[in-house]
């Protein structure tokens, strides 16, 4: 009974400490802007992962059809809280390479750290500090989709975000089509699930890639980097960065041609 109500206790300083993060004053005008070039109204927009749905309501906004996903029942309870539209289809799964069920490991004190990737969890701790006191103590059997059974329900996607701890090549190794952008976490200590992707997308078509360190909400770097580019940046250490997000655009995205034009107006 004592340790049920400590994983309690740590899990309401998780949920506090992630609304303070996630849902702070004036991160959704930053999210907005960030996310604007991508999202193209009416379309669908995939939140894996959605956690308390930050990204989700950024989606919306900006009008995207969005369909989130969302495994834990708690976390779940406070995304339709914190984002109220009912145009929002909110899905208790997970997403992987297969159709099917799976355990997902959930750390009480860190609730928005949950994860599906068993080898990565194991080893996170030595290899990144800010890991190292997550516990993962207990497991939940979750329902497991795929993007490729995403986008024949909801149609393709202008945008798919993927934060899920270490499994996003896997849920990447469901999809089969070269959507026109998405993003996916990394983790310092964890890169080669960022190799994974890149590969993955590689052989789906011609992508560039661009990062936004931490919870930041602007890009790193002014021009799009090759896939050869990206590869070598993750092969230095990524800069030391903890942790942060990889976006990826296919080569005929309109963000890509506005920046080529851009360059050759400022060159002129």
């Amino acid at each position: 009974m004592r340790r049920m109500a400590l994983q309690r206790l740590r899990s309401v300083g998780g949920l506090a400490r992630s609304l303070f993060i996630y849902w702070r004053p004036g991160r959704q005008r930053g999210l907005q802007r960030l996310y604007q070039p991508f999202i193209q109204p009416g379309a669908a927009a995939f939140d894996i992962g959605a956690h308390l749905g930050d990204r989700s309501a950024a989606f919306h906004a900006l009008g995207a059809k969005v369909i989130a996903l969302e495994p834990q029942p708690d976390l779940a309870k406070w995304f339709k809280r914190l984002v109220r539209p009912t145009s929002i289809t909110l899905l208790p799964m997970a997403a992987g390479p297969t159709e099917g069920f799976a355990d997902i490991a959930i750390s009480p004190g860190n609730p928005t750290l949950s994860t599906l990737a068993t080898e990565w969890r194991e080893q996170i701790g030595e290899r990144n500090a800010g890991f190292s006191q997550v516990r993962w103590e207990q497991r939940l059997r979750v329902p497991v989709t795929t993007l490729d059974t995403l986008i024949e329900e909801y149609g393709e996607p202008s945008f798919i975000k993927i934060d899920v701890e270490g499994f996003e090549a896997e849920v990447l190794a469901g999809l089969s089509s070269p959507v026109a952008a998405l993003s996916v976490e990394f983790v310092s200590g964890a890169l080669e699930v960022n190799h994974s992707c890149i590969n993955h997308l590689s052989r789906l078509g011609e992508y560039r890639y661009n990062i936004v360190a931490g919870e930041q909400r602007h890009f790193c770097w002014a021009e799009w980097q090759t896939p050869q580019a990206m590869t070598e940046w993750l092969n230095a250490g990524a800069e030391a960065l903890p942790s942060g997000d990889l976006y990826a655009c296919r080569s005929d995205h309109r963000l890509l041609q506005n920046n080529v034009h851009n360059n050759i107006h400022n060159n002129v």
